[in-house]
């Protein structure tokens, strides 16, 4: 008889960690364990917030010999008093307790900072935590300060003595060893450090920004006095360009939910050939993975050019324009200033404020339909390669269409298919159960978007062989709908027949939902591989709550959404410091897709433009690593193996009671 073991659980079991420990336990919450840039970047970041406030017109990083890196600014100085409340030294508060910093009061009239890109109030704290020494000095109202931490935690107290002629007057300087155990490696990415401050200097003309090699004495200074447009024009070089449209648009107070002050300013360059560069910012933080901010300035660009298309009568017969085809050939360089980001993550790679898409759209389009009726010439050009565009599309959809041939399987007939014969734009919903079925039909766009309600949970096909993957009905209906049969990662496909671009799962926010994506997870991984390592497979992140916000100020009434706990309470802080009063908003919770009505449903999952889709990657994990971990997880023989998991890691797992 097998012996069962057990470990002692009881009140001493419970830890809590304090201070700057769950950065340190889980580095990879708070920042890119892949090297140091990010954490480093934090405080480049806290320099140029000073100066997009306006206090600020240098920065000088120094890259030194011993791989530590330093940032100095000549702005205002972090306050080196008492805080007020904590009794600490508010020096000391930034760079040792999470959620501590001057970024939050954005609607005082005396707020520090209007528009900052540091929001969480968790970076430079997390900048701490990963270093094995830090080391601070400021220099404000005749009095320097300074400060050094070592793992996290002050090594010695704050020292203050009188300035002398020859320090430098006002303004921070931070320098910073990253410890070597929290990342793959501690060399910064040149090249990327190089392309940061170069952005920074780029998106705040007349700033100068400095970079010092110490090991071979390089400096690189970076200053651009025409912004955006120089910027481009250099990146592009000899690249033909059709023309160049740059613009800038800022709230004054008379637009409809927009503070003083947000907007946006872009340069776009359009162009027959050659590769597009493009690149977004969010008060000055860079966006690698877009976002809202950027589908507004596609929706404005497409709705402007279109317009001026209709208007003159250019549009081919047959012809249709999609946003794509006057995305295609465009770069751009494109900053908004959002009094209140909400970015996807800690790492701030991709935007998410909802009301950014109609924040941009709103200043980009009546000023490019101005410049092309201004420019009728050039906007004809323009027009021309928007439907030579469209009409290439349209030719290679056609082609794969024909290549299908007239063999295909029936289409299951609860499978409502979209109008688009375009795979690489056609969207695949995977729907939990007929009443979100219902919605998403109605919510989604019929020309590229299809839904597949699934009735129940999908079998666990991990041990499933794949010649008997078809006697259950929902995994046949989804291989028929997908268009391509199981299959194993070094099968040759043709994936002519593959009828979308997309393949997304749509479950309600619970656990049951978490379940049924992981059991169509587990197909996808075993029986249908090329689609994840191809990157058709995508999540659909549907919100688990509602908050209905009364006006306040100039913002209107709104429905407001959060996909966790988290986003949930960070919407009521905001609600709080717009002044709202407590409890004059209502929270709802969904309690599955089927609640949401269809134009929820579109705003919050189905729309582009607005939703959160996420990728499914394969990752850095070795392929044997994962097969046994879904083994461990999903063999029906692999209970004990389950247990031992739930044993070592259940302590981590939160639950709301």
């Amino acid at each position: 008889m097998a012996t069962r073991t057990t470990t002692a659980y009881s009140e001493s079991s419970i830890r809590v960690l304090k201070g700057l420990e769950p950065v340190q336990q889980r580095p990879g919450m708070y920042t890119s364990t892949s090297s140091p840039l990010h954490i480093m970047q934090e405080v480049i970041d806290n320099s140029a917030d000073e100066a997009l406030a306006g206090h600020a017109r240098r920065i000088a990083v120094t890259l030194h010999a011993d791989g530590s890196l330093s940032v100095q600014d000549d702005g205002r100085g972090i306050p080196i008093g008492l805080h007020p409340e904590e009794g600490v030294p508010v020096v000391e508060l930034v760079f040792t307790r999470l959620h501590a910093g001057g970024k939050f009061d954005k609607l005082d009239a005396g707020a520090a900072y209007r528009f900052s890109g540091g929001l969480h109030g968790v970076g430079v704290s997390v900048t701490n935590a990963l270093a094995s020494r830090l080391e601070v000095e400021v220099h404000r109202e005749g009095q320097a300060a300074a400060l050094v931490f070592q793992g996290g935690a002050p090594v010695q107290a704050l020292v203050t003595r009188p300035l002398t002629r020859s320090d430098w007057k006002c303004g921070t300087r931070v320098r910073v060893w990253p410890d070597a155990k929290y990342f793959d490696t501690v060399q910064l990415p040149q090249a990327e450090l190089l392309h940061l401050l170069r952005s920074k200097a780029v998106l705040l003309p007349g700033l100068e920004v400095s970079l010092l090699v110490e090991k071979s004495g390089e400096t690189r200074t970076w200053r651009y006095d025409h912004g955006l447009r120089g910027y481009l024009n250099e990146v592009l070089g000899e690249a033909p360009v059709l023309f160049t449209f740059e613009g800038e648009g800022q709230a004054n107070g008379q637009s409809e939910g927009f503070a003083v002050g947000e907007g946006a300013s872009w340069c776009v360059a359009f162009s027959s050939e050659g590769s597009v560069l493009r690149e977004s910012y969010v008060n000055l933080i860079p966006t690698p993975a877009g976002g809202t901010h950027e589908a507004g300035l596609r929706d404005g660009l497409f709705q402007a050019v279109k317009s001026f298309i209709e208007l003159h009568g250019l549009l081919p017969k047959g012809v249709k324009l999609l946003p794509e085809d006057v995305f295609a050939r465009a770069s751009f360089v494109l900053s908004a200033k959002v009094l209140d980001p909400q970015f996807q993550g800690q790492m701030k790679e991709r935007l998410n404020s909802r009301d950014a898409v109609r924040l941009v759209s709103g200043f980009v389009r009546p000023a490019l339909e101005l410049w092309m009726n201004q420019h009728v010439e050039q906007g004809k050009q323009l027009a021309e390669l928007v439907i030579a565009q469209a009409q290439s599309r349209q030719r290679a959809a056609q082609k794969v269409e024909k290549r299908k041939g007239s063999g295909m399987a029936v289409l299951p007939g609860k499978l409502t298919d979209c109008e688009s014969r375009d795979t690489a734009r056609n969207e695949l919903f995977l729907v939990e159960g007929d009443s979100a079925g219902g919605s998403a039909k109605m919510g989604r766009d019929k020309e590229f978007q299809a839904v597949l309600p699934l009735r129940g949970k999908v079998l666990n096909a991990w041990e499933v062989e794949r010649d008997r993957l078809f006697a259950n009905q929902e995994i046949h209906d989804i291989a028929v709908a997908v268009g391509l049969d199981p299959h194993s990662r070094g099968d040759t496909l043709d994936f002519a027949a593959l009828r979308y671009g997309k393949i997304c799962i749509l479950s309600d926010a619970d656990v049951d939902g978490s379940h049924i994506q992981v059991l169509l997870l587990t197909l996808f991984f075993r029986h249908f591989p090329q689609l994840v390592e191809r990157g058709h497979v995508y999540v659909a992140r549907p919100p688990l709550f509602r908050v209905d916000a009364p006006a306040r100020g100039k913002k209107p009434a709104a429905k407001l959404y959060a996909l966790d706990e988290g986003e949930l309470q960070a919407i009521l802080d905001r609600l709080r410091k717009d002044g709202v009063k407590e409890g004059a908003w209502s929270v709802s919770r969904f309690k599955g897709l089927g609640e949401m009505s269809a134009e929820q449903l579109w705003e919050t999952t189905l729309n582009p433009d607005t939703r959160r889709l996420l990728p499914v990657q394969l990752g850095q994990v070795s392929e044997a690593v994962t097969t046994e971990l879904f083994t461990h997880l999903m063999g029906k023989g692999e209970a004990q193996a389950r247990r031992d998991l739930m044993e070592a890691y259940g302590d981590r797992v939160e639950v709301d009671v």
